[in-house]
């Protein structure tokens, strides 16, 4: 028993690793929704955070209390009332925010201050501060509706924030604001989030919500056969945003979904969407390479996108040493510029360097990876792997249910990116009749459902 758990722990311990290293010292800022609180989820929640930074991640936590309102306001035999996608506080409204408020604070709070023997907690110190880090505005008359003490964000204390978590500790925030003349507004959780992230810079911000993610936009109806997009790139995102109508309510796609745009145009190189009904979505996401949600990013000074005419040269220059060297199999000008369009690249200052085509095999239900080049000066900082998400994506938005690849010398890159090895037979049968029997390479299939 104790030889078989060593085998599983170890090459898992040892495959987080370069996690644990790239999030060292970075700002997250995590939206937890009420409905979370309300599910149950806070004490696994609580922990995972608390894991988190003691692996030297800055937490800002910023909690929702939708659901723990409209229980406050129906004990008081009042209806909650919402408009435009926000709650209108009216009168009865403020003070049940406040108790709501109140009252998940406290829970929050203990659930970090446990420590009891043989938990997760134990031997944690997580220090959580709260404060007045928000100046707030109302929101005033939308199309005749009156909001009353429901609030926008003015102004974030980006300043004592970053002090507070340069002291170390957690920063916790509610969704309330106050005006210079002390009045309170009831704000959105996500907007609150949304507006500290950029404020402070933060490295990501993560929504864990009662949706799963962004599902792939395709005809399939919501299930099995329509899978969450794992990574959406920023023009992507805002192109998918600009066809849905406004979000009114939480599960709709663009509820989540504007508010990682707006963050990624405003600084923050990556937002997420995660379920909390998975237990330990934090950590599957952040330190996983799959992940569990989707992830908006935004890639601001290369360019991650599909080939064009103008960029044949790029790729050839970029495949031919490995060519050369016998890693790749030799492709001429003639064949790049008739498969161009299956290709991806990252591009950097108008040079490329990384590259991957996708050849679908539709009757199978398959497509074939090839051509996966990431230059020698750019190795190791993670685009091959941005290549592959974007194959990947594109392969699922064509309906495919798995990709393959086939090397002689790269066969461990892809086994720890979820790929496993078969025999060429399983190959579609119109790629098993050009597949080179002298070369023998490796055949290597990822499962994308």
């Amino acid at each position: 028993m104790s030889t078989v758990f060593n085998f599983t722990f170890v090459p898992w311990f040892r495959s987080v690793a370069p996690y644990i290293h790239m999030h060292r010292g970075k700002t997250f800022v995590v939206a937890m929704s009420g409905e979370a609180v309300a599910a149950g989820k806070l004490q696994n929640i609580a922990q995972d955070l608390a894991l988190i930074q003691s692996m030297g991640v800055k937490i800002v936590l910023v909690h929702g209390f939708r659901p723990q309102v409209n229980e406050q306001l129906a004990a008081k035999g009042h209806e909650a009332r919402y408009s435009h996608g926000m709650r209108i506080t009216d009168a009865v409204a403020p003070d049940c925010a406040q108790e709501a408020a109140g009252q998940l604070r406290y829970e929050i709070e203990a659930a970090f201050s446990q420590g009891l023997p043989n938990t997760p907690m134990a031997g944690s110190t997580v220090r959580v501060i709260s404060g007045n880090f928000i100046t707030a505005r109302p929101v005033g008359v939308i199309d005749g509706v009156d909001f009353r003490h429901s609030g926008l964000v003015r102004k974030v204390d980006a300043s004592g924030i970053r002090r507070t978590l340069d002291f170390g500790a957690m920063v916790l925030m509610s969704p309330f604001g106050f005006s210079p003349t002390g009045e309170a507004f009831n704000l959105m959780m996500e907007e609150v989030a949304t507006s500290v992230a950029i404020s402070i810079q933060a490295d990501k911000l993560i929504f864990l919500t009662e949706v799963p993610g962004v599902r792939v936009q395709s005809e399939a109806p919501a299930g099995e056969d329509n899978p969450i997009d794992t990574e959406l790139p920023l023009d992507a995102a805002r192109k998918l945003l600009a066809t849905l109508p406004p979000a009114q309510r939480p599960t709709d796609t663009a509820f989540y979904l504007q508010h990682c745009v707006k963050a990624c145009e405003g600084g923050v190189e990556r937002s997420h969407i995660l379920p909390f009904s998975v237990d330990g979505a934090l950590l599957l996401e952040v330190y996983v390479h799959d992940g569990i949600g989707t992830m908006v990013v935004d890639e601001k000074l290369e360019s991650l996108r599909e080939a064009t005419a103008d960029d044949i040269g790029g790729i050839l220059q970029l495949i031919e040493p490995f060519e050369r060297d016998g890693t790749l199999v030799k492709r001429d000008r003639t064949e790049i510029e008739r498969d161009v369009g299956h290709y991806t690249v990252i591009e950097h200052d108008g040079v490329i360097f990384a590259c991957a085509a996708l050849y679908p095999y539709p009757e199978a239900k398959t497509g074939e990876m090839a051509a996966l080049t990431v230059s020698p000066q750019s190795q190791g900082q993670g685009d091959g792997e941005k290549i592959l998400r974007r194959v990947e994506q594109r392969a699922r938005s064509m309906g495919l249910e798995s990709i393959f690849v086939l090397t002689t010398r790269t066969m461990h890159w892809f086994l720890k990116r979820g790929f496993v090895q078969v025999d060429p037979d399983w190959l579609p049968e119109a790629r098993k009749r050009k597949y080179n029997w002298d070369r023998r390479s490796s055949v290597f299939v990822k499962k994308l459902t």
